[in-house]
């Protein structure tokens, strides 16, 4: 074989492992193995100097910059996008942009949404495949060209893979860092004696503009591709089309992304992505919302700032360092064993953080968290405190390996890993912290709204072995209640004189014996079915009237409703299917629970929705008649939307105790502020909530 022969053979070796790693995700080939393979290359090349090309993977290295960086005229401006702040506002761009493709039905006009990576954004320029200019986004109109460090980016391609790429093609994007390789960067940095950094964005600004390319291809940058400026001879007709022939020319894309086939389904995919940042190995600042088909983009244009066709849902987010003092696990409703950080206390917007969720074992281990460690927490979205990466620079000394139980820490029974899934489980349905957080939830303001039935008078009655099952909540007497709840009291329908909130048993029971007319959607989501929440409780309901139409359905019956998925039919059906989830339902009818749709709160509801349909709720302070998550699911049941920033499209501000700044920021918008009352005042009385039943 020839030296040219060799050399082209180890060139397209090289990239498809390239492509292989940073496409795939699927390495075939150890790092080592690979590096032998660029060692080759260049004794070869060496060798033969004549046959070095640009395009080699062993020319991402160029000379040092002497001047200082040119700037180029964008051959498409690089346009900023418009913010939205909730999906109120999401609502109304939709609605804008309906009205400015008038001829197109709902269901022609897709939305592609996309995480906003936090990075630098660059544009990359590619003649005949090969990358022959990269540049900033500069003002816009003119970026300065980087090319010498884009080339040192290894998931860059210098050259396109596959035969079939346009002539000229401009691909725009995102240069960030992953956090993984940012706290690696900062432990070497800490090695040297030398400052760590403060955060990934300033990192790659700072990479990207160094003078000598050796720094930055020192630095591990990386980049995601979202879309597209100029091009000659592209035949993608969407978004989805482009991304897909991306893939194929070797170029990374964002990750994430999804189709979404209206708005609402849209929002509702922003809001999962928002409360699992934390799956994310890297910074996101909001998410970008793009009409799919290029013909509808260009009928709607641009204005001078902006695209009419593309819109970012900005939200929140705020971060400190704190140090990790233990790891707890807890056991969910549905054996669900959750580790949980327990953090010196700590300043966050305004509330003290004091712990975050870890959500499972693989989260902990890929991010290496052990207690001791320095940890940098975030709030975004959700009020929920994740842990984005270790600070593992201050590691002062080594400390131990963080090891997952392996038997439940409240039955002793035996923890299982879900086939194929990452959530480590109890796999005894009798342990008792499983049944304290069935009942919890069973009694909840968004399942059976059992009023006075709060975690400690369901942990004595748990305790007593009175109540194991729901069904068990019904046949409680008045008696029963006061020997376990009330013990040594003389009065079982009146309370104690300096007791003001003292309520009797008999309340109790009566709260108990109303909550058997909440309706089926209710009943459903109180069940814990897993993967059913309120929302697919509701669809379900809509859909079926009553639990034995329901019950009667297949998986392939389940799968064709629009929102239910083939995870959620399965787990639906192998639910009714079950010996298990026919006695809970056996028993509830028994109790007189009632398994149908309620005609009078359907009504009400609908009544309601005129009210809160398309409106934009923030709720913030110390709550005392709901829980946070209680009173926006009762927004969003009612077709409102409940969400974590205070803007101009705010339509009103729920506040408790201490509502701090977002008040502030209301009070200066001229948006409504009301109270708890006030918001249970605008509800019909078919809706209203019962009062509470203090304990």
């Amino acid at each position: 074989m020839s030296a040219a022969e060799r050399i082209r053979q180890l060139r397209e070796t090289i990239r498809e492992h390239d492509r292989k790693y940073y496409i795939e995700a699927s390495p075939e080939i150890t790092d080592h193995d690979y590096d032998r393979l660029i060692q080759q290359l260049e004794e070869l090349e060496n060798r033969h100097p004549e046959l070095i090309t640009k395009d080699s993977p062993t020319q991402r290295i160029g000379e040092k910059l002497s001047g200082d960086f040119p700037t180029v005229l964008h051959r498409v401006p690089m346009l900023s996008i418009e913010n939205t702040y909730s999906p109120g506002e999401l609502l109304e761009f939709a609605n804008r942009v309906k009205k400015n493709l008038p001829d197109e039905s709902e269901g022609n006009v897709q939305w592609v949404v996309e995480p906003k990576i936090d990075g630098v954004a660059v544009s990359m320029i590619y003649q005949d495949g090969e990358l022959i200019q990269g540049l900033t986004r500069g003002d816009g109109e003119r970026g300065e060209d980087v090319t010498a460090n884009v080339r040192t980016i290894r998931d860059v391609p210098l050259k396109l893979t596959g035969k079939h790429f346009p002539s000229l093609l401009e691909i725009r994007g995102e240069i960030y860092m992953r956090n993984s390789d940012f706290s690696l960067l900062n432990e070497r940095q800490a090695a040297k004696g030398e400052p760590s950094y403060a955060n990934t964005r300033n990192l790659v600004a700072g990479s990207i503009k160094q003078k000598d390319p050796k720094i930055c291809a020192a630095r591990p940058l990386r980049f995601f591709a979202h879309s597209v400026g100029t091009a000659e001879g592209l035949t993608a007709e969407n978004e989805v089309d482009f991304l897909g022939k991306l893939k194929k020319y070797g170029i990374p894309v964002v990750p994430e992304t999804r189709l979404c086939e209206t708005m609402d389904e849209a929002v509702r995919h922003c809001e999962d992505v928002i409360e699992n940042l934390h799956e994310l190995d890297f910074e996101v600042d909001g998410l970008v919302l793009k009409i799919n088909r290029f013909d509808q983009r260009e009928r709607l244009g641009s204005t001078a700032k902006s695209p009419r066709w593309v819109v970012a849902y900005k939200f929140e987010k705020y971060e400190a360092v704190t140090q990790l003092r233990e790891i707890r696990v807890q056991v969910g409703k549905t054996g669900t064993v959750t580790p949980v950080a327990e953090l010196e206390p700590i300043q966050i917007a305004g509330t003290t953080v004091s712990r975050a969720s870890l959500h499972n074992a693989e989260e902990i281990e890929r991010k290496d968290i052990r207690v001791g460690d320095f940890v940098v927490v975030e709030k975004a979205g959700k009020i929920i405190p994740h842990i984005v990466r270790v600070e593992r620079h201050r590691r002062e000394k080594e400390l131990p390996v963080y090891h997952f139980p392996e038997i439940c820490p409240e039955c002793s029974g035996k923890l299982a890993k879900d086939e194929g899934g990452v959530y480590i489980r109890c796999t005894n349905m009798e342990c008792p912290a499983q049944i304290k957080e069935r009942l919890r939830f069973f009694a909840s303001r968004g399942a059976m709204d059992i009023e006075g039935l709060g975690d400690k008078q369901i942990e004595k009655l748990v305790e007593s072995k009175l109540v194991r099952s729901f069904a068990d909540l019904y046949r409680l007497t008045a008696k029963q209640i006061e020997d376990v709840l009330f013990p040594g009291s003389t009065n079982a329908k009146g309370g104690k004189g300096k007791e003001k909130e003292y309520k009797s048993p008999v309340n109790l029971v009566t709260a108990i014996r109303e909550s058997k007319n909440r309706g089926l959607a209710r009943l459903l989501n109180a069940l814990s079915i897993r993967h059913v929440g309120a929302e697919t409780a509701e669809i379900l309901a809509k859909e079926f009237k009553n639990i034995d139409a329901l019950g009667r359905a297949s998986v392939e019956e389940l799968s064709q409703i629009n929102m239910i998925g083939p995870i959620v039919a399965e787990s639906v059906a192998g639910y009714f299917a079950g010996e298990n989830g026919r006695h809970i339902i056996d028993e509830l009818r028994e109790a007189g629970v009632s398994m149908s749709v309620n005609v009078t709160e359907e009504a009400a509801k609908e009544a309601t929705e005129q009210i809160f349909t398309g409106k934009t709720a923030v709720v913030t302070g110390k709550l005392v008649r709901f829980k946070r998550d209680e009173i926006e699911q009762l927004i969003k049941r009612l077709g409102g939307h409940a969400t974590s920033s205070v803007s101009k499209k705010t339509d009103f501000l729920i506040t408790g105790e201490d509502a701090g700044s977002k008040l502030d920021k209301a009070r200066e918008l001229g948006v409504k502020v009301i109270t708890e009352d006030e918001f249970l005042a605008m509800l019909p009385e078919e809706t209203q909530p019962s009062q509470r039943y203090l304990l």
